[in-house]
This record gives C-alpha cells, structure tokens and sequence, in this order.
C-alpha cells in the first residue's frame, strides 16, 4: 500500500524514503521466502538509490546538517546486495550470486560478503578464487573458524593457515588451543583419521574444551570415517545428551542405528529431529533411513530427494539416494549420486565403497578394480581400503588368492575389524574350512557383539552339525536385530529339519505304549484341530 502511495504521488515521500520503503518490502518479501519478488524490489531499491546519488550532486550542498542524519540512517547499498545474492542462493542460482558480489569492490567488502563468496567460489569448483576470499576473511578475522575450515577442506597447510593466526594466539590469553585445534581439523582433510582422533582427544581432556559439543561431533564422526561404529554411536550419544537441540551429524547417527537394527530408535531421533526443525536435511535423511532398513525403498529415495532438495550439499543424502536406487535397479542414476558424493567428500571410504557396489551390482569389475585400486592408493594400505580392494578381488576367480592376502594384512592391522572379518569368513567358507571360520568368528566376537557376525558364526555351526550351538547364535543375532530376515531363515530351516525327526519319536512313543491311550489320541486330535482353526484364522490376516 505504501509502495503505490509512494509511486503515485511524488510529493508525499522523498527519493532517500523511496529507496528505504523498496529495500523494507524487499526485505518482508525475503522473510516470507518470496525470494524473486524479493530480487526484484532490491534491484528497484538499487535503481533509486542510484538516481538519488545522482541528485545528491547535482544539487548545492546547502543545510548538509539536516541531511547528514537522514543519509547515515539510509539502508546500505552493500547489504542490499548481499541480501540479493541471498536470494539467488535460495533459487540456486549461484552464478547470479557471484556477480553480485563481484561487483561490490574489494575494499568495501566485508567478512560476511567475502566469506559467502569463499563458499561460492568453492562449489562452483573455483578453488583459486575461494582460497582467496577464505584468507581474507581470516585477514579481516583471525578467529573465524568456518574459514579456517575452508581453507584446510581446500588442501591448503595445516601450518600456513596457522600462522595467519599467530599473532591473535599470542596476544589473547588462554587461546593456545586454537594451534592444536588447526592441527586435528588438518589431519582430518588429509583422511589422517588416527592422528586427527588422537588429536581431539588431547584437546577434549582441556578444561577449556571439555564436553565441547562440536568436538565430540568431529571425533564421533571421524570414529564412523575409522570404521569404529561403537565409539561413534557413543560420542554421538554424549554430544546429544549435552545438546538435546542438536541437528549437526545426526544423520549418520542415525544410519549408524539403523544399520544396527534399532528402527525403533531411529524412528525416534527422527520425529525429536522434525520437532526441532524441518528446513535441515538431517531429519529427512533419518527418517529415509528407518525407510530403508525397512526395505521401503521408493519411500527412502523420496525422503533422501528431499534432503538434497534442503541441501545439495548433504552427503548422506546422496548417500541415501544412491542406495535406494541401486536397490531398485536404477544403476546407473545411483553411480551419479555416489560419484558427487566422493567429489564434495573425498575421504570418506562410505562415498567409494557405494559406487563399487554399484560396479558389482551391474557386473563392471574392471571399473570397480580400478576405483578400489585408487581408493587403496588415495587413502592409504589401512584395514578398511584393503577390504575394500580384497572384496573385489574375491568377485574374480583369478583374484581369490590376493584377496586371502589383503584380508590377513587387514586384520593384522586390526582384528576386529568387523567387514574384514565377514570377508574372510565369506572366503573360509568358499574352501569349505568351517574349522577355521568358527575360530575367526570367535575371536571377533570375543570384544564385540555384532549381528552379523552371529549369524554367520550360526551359519558355519550347522555346517559341522553344531545344531545347538548354531541356534543358540541365530537367537543372540536375532535379539540383537529382530529384522535380520537371513538369521530369521537359518533358525527356520533348523526347526525344519527337525521337525520329521520329532514326529518320528512321537510315533515310536506311540506304538510303545499300544491301544490304551486310545482316549488321549481323540483329545490330540481336538486340539490338533483348534490349532488347525487358529492358524487358518492367522493365515486371513
């Protein structure tokens, strides 16, 4: 309303209360995420003010006293921009993005402006320009801690980000945390998972930085990058009982509980999540998860699109999504989410090991050798990139040897290394040494308790006709996920087996003890027939 007042009668506002009432739509229009509306009235808003400079010299500068004040409280024309380039983030539009902000110079650039431009430049794959703009928001902001971050996921030297802050080190008190900080987050862009846990473990133990939330967050997450999912599931769990609002990484909390079988908690985390917020991916990412693990696949696939919809940046949303395709069949569309996740995370071996499943899934071993042969080369000869590279190897006949050898290398490095451990069971049961796998599998389990491990350890039980045993193990797999269709199948197939036998001694029972129980054969048979009643009822519903 005020807007066409102010268009239809040229008298009644000034062109400086023009320009704030544009700039203040504009910004109501951003609020109720009208985001090119929005655009279209702070470029308007940047039209007036461009005309009300022009005026501005035109006219005598007479009675600069009453007009100094209104000038000072005018809206920024740099903030104008930067709310601009909001919008265009928001439409994802980032070319347009980048323009605007290009165009404010340099000098008159502040360390919000240059920092979204960091991160612009940074997706746009312009790594030159982004390297810049990170450094001169340290220059500006030596504390900034999302540009040091920047800095280091863009293989820039741990030390030489640290000596752009040296000197605000040294000068404030009790903030010589800050140099180790650097150091774990570099160890961390390097893949260097040990050193970089072993780094914010030290820090952790500080008094400053004890019980610190996003520390716990990085060690939970760089425990899951490890392979170390126990300790990632507790860290996880600490951080969110000193944050019960926290959203940061609870999507791969939750595809960690789900890949153990706790549904019930992932649906859970997934309804606290909604309540705190629905604009992050997380939430959807958990609840595509529960979606997943309950084989719902067309529902996870939707559920992960709409995390990517909320942040293409999202990980283990692509994640999610390439899953739910490659379990439909969609291959080839499932490759595209996995590579783009390997491409924003580089060193996260998950990212790698769902595009080779999908070689495998579509028969491509070449491709999947070579890309587990650059993982082992990129990463490193630890124990979970030689299972990798052996799980490959085990699909070709001709490679079956080396994988043996890659598997023994794994768990020497680490012997309880649970996908290692399946893998050579997997092989051990190939050769039909059952002996072997039973003692593999027992020492695994010694430390651990695992699902699968169980099972399988079942599965080799009744191969040396350790009935009992192997039920016993099928029950313990069982308790620990009740969804586990495969422990499920095996304890069936054992009552099933011995079933004849039961009957067998029923019958020799029978015959025993002759005609008298002539009685109790007709009641066996009435009860027989209301358990034949009761199941025909079950098998309706």
């Amino acid at each position: 309303l005020n807007l066409s007042v102010c268009f239809s009668s040229r008298e009644l506002f000034s062109p400086s209360q023009k320009y704030q009432l544009l700039v203040y739509h504009a910004d109501s229009l951003f609020h109720d995420k009208e985001y090119r509306n929005a655009v279209s009235k702070y470029t308007m808003a940047l039209q007036q003010k461009k005309a009300l400079s022009k005026t501005s010299k035109v006219r005598p500068s007479t009675g600069n006293a009453a007009s100094t004040p209104q000038s000072q409280s005018l809206p920024s024309e740099i903030e104008v921009k930067y709310k601009m380039a909001e919008c265009y983030t928001m439409l994802k539009q980032d070319k347009d993005a980048i323009a605007i902000l290009d165009g404010i110079p340099s000098r008159q650039r502040t360390p919000k402006i240059n920092m979204m431009l960091a991160n612009l430049y940074k997706k746009a794959g312009q790594e030159r320009s982004s390297v810049t703009s990170y450094k001169e928001v340290l220059r500006q902001c030596p504390l900034a801690l999302d540009a040091i971050l920047g800095l280091l996921s863009l293989s820039v030297k741990g030390a030489e980000v640290a000596s752009m802050t040296i000197n605000v080190i040294q000068s404030i008190p009790n903030l010589d945390w800050l140099s180790v900080w650097i150091k774990a987050y570099a160890f961390v862009h390097t893949g260097d998972n040990t050193r970089a846990i072993n780094t914010i473990c030290s820090l952790e133990k500080k008094s400053l930085l004890r019980d610190n939330v996003d520390l716990l967050g990085s060690l939970a997450d760089l425990y899951f990058r490890a392979g170390d999912n126990k300790n990632s599931i507790l860290k996880f769990e600490q951080a969110q009982m000193l944050d019960p609002y926290l959203i940061k990484g609870m999507d791969v909390y939750g595809y960690l509980l789900a890949r153990e079988g706790r549904l019930e908690d992932v649906e859970n985390l997934g309804c606290r999540l909604f309540n705190i917020s629905d604009q992050h991916a997380e939430p959807w990412v958990v609840s595509g998860c529960h979606s997943f693990y309950s084989k719902r696949y067309s529902r996870a696939l939707y559920l992960g699109a709409k995390a990517i919809q909320l942040n293409s940046n999202s990980v283990q949303a692509l994640l999610l999504k390439g899953a739910a395709l490659r379990n439909m069949g969609r291959v080839q569309e499932a490759i595209i989410h996995f590579r783009e996740a390997i491409r924003l995370a580089p060193c996260r071996l998950d990212c790698y090991e769902g595009l080779i499943e999908c070689y495998l899934a579509s028969n491509s071993i070449r491709e999947a050798m070579v890309m587990a042969n650059n993982v082992y080369k990129t990463l490193g000869a630890n124990a979970q990139t030689l299972t990798l590279l052996a799980t490959v190897c085990l699909e070709d006949p001709v490679t079956q040897e080396k994988a043996k050898t890659l598997l023994d290398k794994a768990l020497t490095q680490r012997p309880d290394y649970i996908k290692a451990v399946v893998k050579k069971a997997e092989l051990l049961s190939r050769e039909q040494k059952y002996e072997d796998g039973i003692a593999l599998l027992r020492n695994a389990l010694a430390n651990q308790s695992d699902c699968v491990l169980h099972r399988i350890l079942g599965d080799f039980l009744v191969a040396v006709n350790e009935y009992q045993e192997a039920m016993d193990q099928y029950s313990i797999a069982l308790s620990l996920d009740p969804n586990d269709q495969k422990s499920l199948e095996g304890m069936q197939k054992m009552e099933k087996e011995e079933s004849p036998t039961d009957a067998t001694q029923e019958e020799d029972v029978d015959d025993m003890e002759g005609s008298g129980e002539e009685g109790d054969l007709e009641g066996s048979d009435s009860e027989a027939a209301q358990w034949a009643d009761q199941e025909q009822w079950f098998g309706m519903q």
